[in-house]
């Protein structure tokens, strides 16, 4: 489970395998401020982290819990303890606690989930198992969250990531684009590389700020193979259009509004992929990237030596995908989760949600939402959004209530008018 080289780097050092080895690190880049060493989320999550860590080695929980390592073992809870069924029972600990509110047992989880995901994209761990259906399954239901509670990203939220996004992957275009005709083979491989991975992100963010298309139809589910991730010959940039597979379980076209053609348009020439099936946004991970170019170039019958003289000749895996017309798996659902809590943390974006500590998917969805109905209400948000009339009224009930509420207050205007007209 633990990677004693993270990213695939030979050179780095082997890793303290403890949990509290990691505490330190992610705080910091979950902090504000110089160093990382201020804010209300980095003060939450290490009291959080820290009643974790005291759960794991037996000191709190029921007075049967001895922890998440063997009683034989004299160490700290390491990284090879974990796996879903520890969540599990963290999870149950925490709703077992009848001085906790339902909403409050899973913001706490949700400090240690957060915890869980960076550890998987700091090579920590191979997987979020704290998001998986059996170790959240003991958390109660939040039943005070009213629809209108769920995150939409605002317009300025929006705007702050897009253009966040769009200046990165200027740069990292221009930098590449302009690099001179006698630079570094390998030079302009890393350019490329870094040019194409801010492209993917800026398509990525575009794609789920502006279409509404839901994060489970764009990219890949792990527990659904019939979801693998949209396709480049899904796309119809001239038309404005996007295959996806729908939550009712059928192929629809999603609309591509105008914000999101050149994103996209920009990406695809960078990219030039040399399939139309390829995934419009691949993952980027290396480890995963390592380990299927092995077994494909093995199958074309390269022996182990030769592979890594070829991969020797690439900066990047993905570079040598894209010469060899290799096809890479689709990013993940929870990888775009983890992209826009970097991606929101890059670009300063103050957030205000009692779930969420950065801009998540379902946000984006939900702020075009919010934007539809207020500009041409139910019907055609509806049809946006691909859900029912019905249900988008449920969902966005808060703005028909405040509609209605600025009815009430003209009329009561209006009435209020014609008693003064009177003289009472």
């Amino acid at each position: 489970m633990f990677d004693p080289h993270p990213g695939g780097n030979p050179n780095t050092t082997p890793r303290d395998r403890s949990l509290a080895s990691s505490f330190d690190r992610y705080l910091q880049d979950k902090g504000k401020g110089r160093g990382g060493v201020g804010g209300n989320y980095r003060r939450n999550a290490a009291r959080e982290l820290e009643r974790f860590a005291e759960w794991a080695t037996g000191d709190r929980g029921r007075d049967d819990w001895t922890g998440i390592i063997p009683n034989d073992v004299d160490r700290e809870p390491a990284f090879e303890d974990l796996d879903e069924q520890v969540f599990r029972e963290y999870a149950r600990y925490l709703a077992g606690d009848r001085g906790l509110k339902q909403n409050t047992v899973q913001t706490y989880y949700r400090y240690i989930s957060a915890w869980c995901g960076w550890c998987v994209n700091e090579g920590y761990l191979d997987a979020h198992y704290a998001q998986r259906a059996s170790a959240t399954a003991p958390l109660p239901e939040d039943d005070g969250r009213k629809p209108g509670d769920q995150q939409a990203w605002t317009p300025e939220q929006r705007h702050a990531l897009t253009r966040y996004v769009d200046e990165e992957a200027r740069n990292a275009i221009e930098a590449f684009t302009t690099l001179p005709n006698d630079a570094d083979p390998l030079d302009r491989q890393r350019a490329r590389y870094t040019a194409l991975k801010a492209a993917r992100d800026r398509a990525l963010v575009f794609v789920l700020a502006y279409t509404a298309v839901r994060v489970g139809e764009l990219l890949r589910d792990p527990s659904d193979p019939r979801r693998r991730g949209v396709r480049w010959e899904e796309i119809d940039l001239e038309d404005g259009s996007m295959d996806v597979y729908r939550k009712k379980q059928q192929w629809d076209a999603a609309s591509l509004p105008d914000p999101v053609i050149s994103p996209l348009r920009s990406y695809w020439k960078l990219m030039d992929p040399p399939l139309d099936r390829w995934p419009v946004f691949p993952t980027f991970d290396q480890r995963t990237l390592a380990t299927l170019l092995r077994e494909e170039l093995a199958d074309r019958g390269l022996r182990p030596d030769a592979i890594d003289d070829r991969r020797e000749e690439y900066a990047r895996d993905l570079l040598l995908f894209l010469e060899e017309d290799i096809r890479p798996p689709s990013l993940t659902t929870d990888g775009a989760r983890s992209l826009l809590q970097r991606l929101t943390a890059a670009a300063d974006i103050d957030i205000e949600h009692p779930k969420h500590d950065y801009l998540a998917p379902h946000g984006g969805r939900r702020g075009m939402g919010e934007v539809l109905v207020r500009a041409f209400g139910y019907t055609v948000a509806a049809r946006y959004l691909d859900n029912s009339e019905e249900m988008v009224r449920e969902r966005y009930s808060h703005i028909e209530a405040g509609e209605l509420g600025d009815v009430a207050t003209e009329a009561l205007a209006e009435v209020d008018g014609d008693f003064d007209n009177t003289g009472l």
